[in-house]
C-alpha cells in the first residue's frame, strides 16, 4: 500500500469531523433502478454515503478506500445502525478486484483509468455501474487541478463502451451556468448479459 497516500487520506479523515455527507446525486437521484437485493462496491468510499445508503436500500456493501480513519467511522455507523457493510482498507489496483462479484458499484470523485476494465469485469451480468466525477470543462473552481483526475468531453461513455448506456450527463458549460450540475459528469451503465468485453 503506498503508505504516503495512506497518510496524508488518514490526515484528512482524521480532521475532518463533518458525518458522511449526501451520497453522490448520480446514485441517490435514480435509487429506483437498484436492485432489491443484491451485493454493491462503493469504490473509493471515503466516509461512506453512498455505502450507507445503499445498505439502506437492503443491498450487502463493500467499502473500499485507502483511509483506515474513513473507514472506521463508516463502519462506527453500520454498526450503530445494524446496516450490511463490509470496510476494507486497500489501495485500488486493477489487482483489487474479482470477476462477476458485484450487482451494483458506484464510483464518486475518483477517476483511476486503469482500474476501469476490472470494475466491469467486477460486474455481474445485468449489473448496474454507477458513476460520478469531475470533468475538465469547468465552470468554478470546484474540484481537483491536476488534468489526470479530470474527465475529457464524453469520456465516460468511451472507459465504459462496453456497458449498455442507461444514464449520461455533462452540462458543461450550457444555459444558466448557476444552476443544474456543472464541473462534473454522470454515467449509469449495465453490463450485458453476453460478455462484450472480449469483443
Amino acid at each position: 500500500m503506498d503508505k504516503q497516500l495512506s497518510y496524508k487520506w488518514d490526515k484528512v479523515y482524521q480532521s475532518d469531523a463533518s458525518s458522511p455527507g449526501e451520497p453522490v446525486a448520480v446514485l441517490s437521484g435514480n435509487l429506483f433502478l437498484l436492485p432489491q437485493k443484491g451485493t454493491a462496491l462503493d469504490l473509493a468510499s471515503g466516509l461512506g454515503a453512498n455505502a450507507l445508503i445503499l445498505a439502506k436500500q437492503g443491498l450487502t456493501t463493500q467499502a473500499w478506500d485507502i483511509s483506515a480513519i474513513a473507514l472506521g467511522r463508516l463502519q462506527q455507523q453500520a454498526d450503530a445502525h445494524a446496516l450490511p457493510i463490509n470496510t476494507f482498507t486497500r489501495e485500488i489496483t486493477p489487482d483489487s478486484f474479482a470477476s462477476c462479484c458485484f450487482d451494483v458499484v458506484v464510483v464518486s470523485r475518483f477517476l483511476d483509468r486503469s482500474i476501469c476494465n476490472a470494475i466491469m469485469e467486477s460486474l455481474k451480468p445485468n449489473g448496474l455501474l454507477f458513476y460520478q466525477t469531475y470533468t475538465q470543462d469547468k465552470t468554478s473552481g470546484l474540484g481537483p487541478k491536476n488534468p489526470r483526475f479530470l474527465l475529457a468531453e464524453n469520456e465516460l461513455l468511451q472507459l465504459f463502451s462496453p456497458l449498455k448506456r442507461v444514464y449520461y450527463r455533462e452540462n458543461s458549460g450550457l444555459g444558466m451556468i448557476q444552476q443544474g450540475l456543472r464541473n462534473e459528469a454522470q454515467f449509469i451503465g449495465q453490463k450485458r448479459l453476453v460478455n462484450s468485453l472480449s469483443k
